[in-house]
């Protein structure tokens, strides 16, 4: 069979089609965490302002799992990093990234979809990540990796910092604590918190954006 213009046209007309009806397709609805809840609007999609810092969430965060590994509450984590963020004149946005548990990928996956290229990715345990764009996965802005030293003041200058990158400015990195037992301390629950958060990982799931209410 000769393929023509007119087929690869009319072929391609109705992919389009059916990803648009797809999209169409999708319903809002609400889901409902430990002092939060969740309207999720629709796939993530690419940002167009240059003023917004994604807020890219783990798969579990504020719905299976709702506290860090040392017990603060995510909502409050939220407030932090968002205070933060609004503190520096930009606006947030929030997404869930359904398809890793890892969180380089999650605020990754943040920062290609955000409209100023910068995002802070939260897994359910608390680790953290200031992302850029065009930077690699395994790249990043600033890792907080040890998830017991963080506490809601560090949430908030990680806000705060995230905002200063989108500005195209160059802050001094966030100042963490150092505890060299926090490892050995936390291992195991970390190891635990961790398989459960990755339980709740769906392959291939396209990421939601959410709008996040505090109850």
């Amino acid at each position: 069979m000769q393929i023509s213009e007119q087929m690869i046209r009319e072929i391609a007309a109705q992919v389009i089609r059916r990803m648009q009806e797809s999209e169409s397709s999708f319903k809002a609805y609400n889901y409902t965490g430990n002092n939060l809840t969740f309207k999720v609007i629709g796939p993530a999609q690419m940002g167009t302002k240059k003023d917004e810092v994604v807020v890219a969430l783990s798969p579990a965060f504020g719905l299976h799992q709702t506290e860090t590994i040392t017990n603060i509450p995510h909502d409050k984590v939220l407030r932090e990093v968002f205070a933060g963020i609004e503190e520096e004149g930009l606006r947030v946005r929030v997404i869930r990234v359904k398809k890793t548990s890892d969180v380089a990928f999650i605020a990754h996956e943040g920062a290609k979809l955000s409209g100023s290229g910068v995002a802070v990715g939260i897994q359910s345990k608390g680790t953290t990540v200031i992302h850029q764009r065009d930077l690699a996965p395994l790249s990043n802005l600033e890792l907080f990796p040890q998830a017991p030293l963080l506490e809601l003041s560090e949430y908030r200058a990680i806000g705060k910092n995230a905002a200063k990158y989108a500005k195209g400015e160059s802050p001094n990195p966030v100042p963490v604590k150092n505890d060299q037992m926090a490892r050995p301390r936390y291992q195991a629950k970390a190891a635990v918190l961790h398989i459960m958060e990755t339980g709740h990982v769906e392959m291939g799931a396209r990421s939601e954006e959410l709008k996040v209410q505090f109850n």
